[in-house]
């Protein structure tokens, strides 16, 4: 029998729910809480075409609706007063100690995240990470070329809203030419790992002067 095969052989099928944390929030992604996920959708698109087709900026949209909410709340909280209703259910507006330590928890993960890849390309020469790198954020700059940040963002919306669903429903087909191409971009960088070490300059060994 010949030697093992090298590449990765195809993934096992994995819970979509689970992969996304198995919470409310992978239930609004999935679909599961459809009005949530309507919702979520309807608010985007609303306000991506209140900034893109009506021409509002995101100063004044902020300052309207912020305005607004003041109003009702102000009248709500006169007219409880003077009907002797309940106050607007207003939750305890601060955060917590315990918020701030998790936000500075992700943050400093991302840094020393991103200073790994850096040390990887600069000092290690990790050719394929420099490639990986290169290739997305070369992607990132033509897709920014084209649409604007906000049109990204809503489209980041609507492919999170949609893209596990899909994923969940044709999972197996999505696998397999997902593996397929894993196996020939693994190929690719190979070779051009290959052929990039081979065109490195070799250090010449100093002889010693008897």
């Amino acid at each position: 029998m010949g030697p093992p095969s090298s590449d990765p052989s195809p993934p096992r099928r994995i819970s979509v729910h689970r992969a996304l944390g198995g919470g409310s929030v992978a239930d609004v992604l999935l679909w599961r809480r459809w009005s949530s996920s309507a919702a979520a959708l309807i608010a985007a698109t609303m306000t991506w075409f209140a900034f893109e087709r009506c021409g509002y900026n995101v100063t004044s949209f902020t300052a309207n609706v912020l305005l607004l909410l003041v109003v009702i709340l102000f009248l709500w909280a006169k007219s409880a007063s003077l009907l002797n209703r309940p106050m607007p259910p207003l939750p305890e507006l601060e955060i917590s100690e315990e918020n701030i330590e998790k936000a500075a928890d992700v943050m400093l993960e991302w840094v020393n995240s991103s200073l790994f890849v850096v040390r990887e390309i600069t000092i290690e020469r990790n050719f394929r990470l420099f490639v990986q790198v290169a290739s997305s954020l070369w992607l990132i700059s033509f897709f920014g070329s084209i649409f604007n940040f906000l049109t990204l963002v809503y489209a980041g919306v609507v492919l999170a809203l949609f893209g596990p669903l899909v994923y969940e429903r044709y999972q197996d087909l999505i696998d397999e030419k997902l593996h397929t191409t894993w196996k020939t971009i693994r190929m690719q960088c190979r070779y051009i790992d290959n052929t990039y070490l081979k065109n490195l300059p070799v250090p010449m060994k100093e002889k010693k002067i008897q």
